[in-house]
């Protein structure tokens, strides 16, 4: 499964645009978000690209989940969005 990984930052087009691309090829991605603006860009991309993909006859499902990550011997609480196209 590809992973993005989305920072307060990220242009949520840029990343929709991303995503509409992986699921056209896969039916599974997950995006990996630390921090509260992180996460809100990431469930604007999400919405977004639903758009993106909602022509094709695709519709979008979010999956939350926590996950620990290990960043410069740091461990930090994630929460990856596991995005499925159906």
């Amino acid at each position: 499964m590809e992973i993005i990984k989305v920072g307060s930052k990220s242009n949520p087009n840029s990343v929709a645009g991303a995503l509409a691309n992986i699921l056209r090829d896969t039916s599974k991605v997950e995006v990996q978000t630390i921090g509260a603006g992180a996460l809100n860009q990431g469930i604007k991309a999400i919405a977004i690209a639903r758009g993106f993909v909602a022509p094709s006859g695709k519709n979008i499902i979010c999956i939350p989940t926590f996950a620990d990550i290990t960043i410069d011997g740091n461990t930090k609480t994630a929460i990856k969005l596991i995005v499925e196209a159906s």
